[in-house]
């Protein structure tokens, strides 16, 4: 498809520039034809004024057969003229077919590349998505179904069943939920408009927002930001940070400590979480930030959960900020995230409509 539409944009190119140049082409013809013509009538001007005044022509001018009323060019020279600039024309209009031919090709697939690399995107999205959609559907059904063929269950088994199935329910709004997170970043992600904030006040939201998490498995979080005013969205920056406090409590044992922190550089603010959790491989790290990347070690060593979504909106969001997230990591030792970010912004406004 991709060829497809670079082909006929291509020849839409090619297209309006034959037009272009063949609309000067005939304009340019028409031009040196006229000049051509207004030379011959003005060189049989001045020999019929030179014989009305008696001028002597020399012979072989008489011989050539110039004589009054005709012309200095021999017309069948003139019409030769004419034919060679049509000649010049056809071959400039031909070097130019070649030349922007090659060059529409180019730019056709610059121009529809953003365009191709967003239906990748897009398909991917959805594949990704179907996939993730349907474990839990499948858990879901089977359930039911070997539950529905049981002629011997229980109340105390129907009501086991429906616990499952909500757990499952919760899963599948959970995905649903951050799938929806997701896609809303990923279409805003050029549009953003920013206002002025306190960054300790939306780290200590943050925090709020994931204390009940660290309470289940006795976590401390502490919190060593400074009190400083950036551009932003409240409720982006508010998520980044609750995505990596949550990750950070996830992957990391229970009663160890999750550490926020913050450094002001030149015109930039650092923002890093540290844990105490399994700690990403080194291959993994590049991979990270990918939707629906899990790694095996998170896969097999917690029942932490999560679809691996959380990484790429925080990545997103990051973006929209116009700043960059890495990470640092060792296997059984812990990671510490960092967020870099501007603290001016170019665009501001009160209140970001997209994120409210």
């Amino acid at each position: 498809m991709f060829r497809s539409a670079r082909l006929k944009l291509t020849a839409w190119y090619l297209l309006i520039i034959m037009f272009i140049s063949m609309s000067f082409s005939i304009a340019i013809y028409k031009v040196l034809v006229s000049e051509l013509e207004r030379f011959v009538s003005i060189q049989r001007s001045r020999i019929e004024r030179r014989l009305r005044e008696g001028e002597f022509f020399p012979p072989e001018i008489h011989f050539r057969g110039m004589l009054p009323h005709t012309s200095i060019m021999d017309p069948e020279l003139v019409e030769e003229i004419k034919r060679r600039i049509i000649l010049i024309l056809i071959a400039v209009n031909s070097g130019i077919l070649l030349v922007s031919g090659g060059f529409g090709y180019v730019f056709a697939g610059r121009t529809l590349k953003p365009i191709q690399d967003m239906l990748d995107e897009q398909n991917r999205f959805i594949t990704d998505s179907s996939h993730e959609l349907r474990t839990p559907l499948t858990s879901l059904k089977s359930a039911m179904e070997v539950n529905l063929r049981d002629k011997h269950l229980t109340l105390k088994g129907a009501k086991v069943l429906i616990t499952e199935s909500i757990s499952e329910v919760n899963k599948l709004q959970s995905l649903s939920d951050e799938l929806l997170q997701l896609a809303q970043y990923q279409k805003t992600q050029d549009l953003a408009k920013f206002e002025k904030l306190s960054l300790a006040n939306l780290v200590k939201k943050a925090i709020r927002k994931i204390k009940p998490i660290a309470k289940q498995k006795n976590m401390l979080i502490q919190n060593n930001t400074l009190d400083i005013e950036i551009d932003g969205s409240k409720h982006g920056l508010c998520d980044l940070f609750t995505i990596l406090l949550d990750n950070a409590i996830k992957y990391s044992p229970e009663k160890a400590s999750v550490t926020i922190s913050s450094q002001k550089n030149d015109g930039s603010i650092e923002i890093s979480v540290a844990d105490q959790g399994i700690g990403i491989d080194k291959k993994d790290i590049p991979h990270i930030f990918d939707r629906f990347y899990r790694t095996d070690v998170a896969r097999s060593k917690t029942n932490a959960g999560g679809y691996g979504l959380g990484l790429s909106i925080a990545k997103k969001i990051t973006d929209i900020h116009h700043g960059s997230i890495n990470v640092k990591s060792k296997p059984d030792k812990g990671s510490v995230f960092t967020i870099r970010l501007p603290i001016h912004q170019t665009a501001r406004i009160t209140k970001p409509p997209f994120f409210s």
